[in-house]
């Protein structure tokens, strides 16, 4: 398969960077999304066009980076732009998806003739702004072979993960892993501030040390204790993609410990912030001062 034109739908935070890679790499490239100025503001930017269904039937891919697996479906199969495709497209979903549903997703499509791969991102607005993001990749080998150009325009690191859904399946487990380890480098610096250790000094502890994790070095000094509280990713869609790891480990039988405290600790202060409270936030949200 030579991916020459893309359809992409979702223009958020992730979305718009990932389309400015996809454009800037020289691919015909149609924008979708369900704010219509939207659509017009990156059109506007970018080397781009809206998306319509006449150009639905000439596209190589169809890629998708929505809120969840409800909204990807519905988009794909209410709406009718699944339909739209000639078969032998590919569907790529690069959202944070429930990886049952997009095995269930994929076999939908291949009764319609269509290909699918889940490509679930990690990384940030930052690394789509650079074309750095890792791409988690499910479904089959020829298809990731096939697609592997167009994501190296928006991926620095593509690992294929296996079966359809294995994407969205390793990317609630990464973040379940980032969520409790950001909780409990956050209670270390409080125990450590309350003792008379600097909360800077005690992140210079740790990044020299085995304590070391995405968290001290790149979310610490940067966000929590400037205050600024700017990663790009909010609290509320950590929760989300923590939602799907346990829902994850109760399909395959398996009962969460540490896991299952960190996601309830995770849902209770998520109930309280904004849908643009910034995930770094918890540093302040699970201080004793602020419970």
């Amino acid at each position: 398969m030579n991916i020459q034109k893309v359809g992409f739908i979702g223009l958020g935070m992730m979305g718009a960077p990932m389309c400015a890679r996809i454009a800037g790499a020289g691919h015909t490239l149609y924008v979708a999304d369900a704010d219509p100025a939207r659509v017009e503001e990156i059109c506007g930017k970018l080397s781009a066009a809206p998306l319509t269904e006449a150009a639905a039937k000439d596209l190589d891919v169809l890629t998708t980076m929505l809120p969840n697996s409800s909204i990807v479906e519905s988009v794909l199969l209410d709406e009718g732009w699944a339909d739209r495709l000639t078969p032998g497209a590919l569907v790529i979903d690069m959202s944070s998806s429930e990886p049952v549903r997009s095995r269930e997703l994929a076999e939908t499509l291949a009764g319609r003739g269509l290909h699918y791969l889940d490509a679930p991102v990690s990384g940030g607005v930052k690394r789509a702004e650079n074309g750095t993001l890792a791409i988690l990749v499910g479904g089959e080998q020829a298809e990731m072979d096939a697609a592997r150009p167009l994501l190296e325009t928006m991926g620095q690191s593509i690992l294929f993960i296996g079966p359809a859904g294995s994407g969205h399946a390793a990317k609630a487990l990464n973040n379940l892993v980032s969520a409790c380890g950001l909780m409990i480098t956050v209670e270390a610096l409080h125990v450590a501030k309350r003792f008379g250790i600097a909360e800077d000094v005690m992140t210079d502890v740790l990044n020299a040390s085995s304590g070391r994790s995405n968290t001290s070095e790149n979310k610490v000094k940067q966000f929590m204790l400037s205050g600024t509280f700017g990663s790009g990713f909010s609290l509320k869609l950590m929760d989300k993609d923590l939602s799907i790891a346990g829902k994850l480990a109760e399909s395959v039988g398996y009962t969460l410990s540490f896991g299952a405290y960190g996601i309830d600790t995770w849902h209770r202060v998520a109930e309280g912030v904004s849908p643009t409270t910034d995930h770094t936030e918890m540093y302040r949200l699970l201080s004793e001062d602020a419970q």
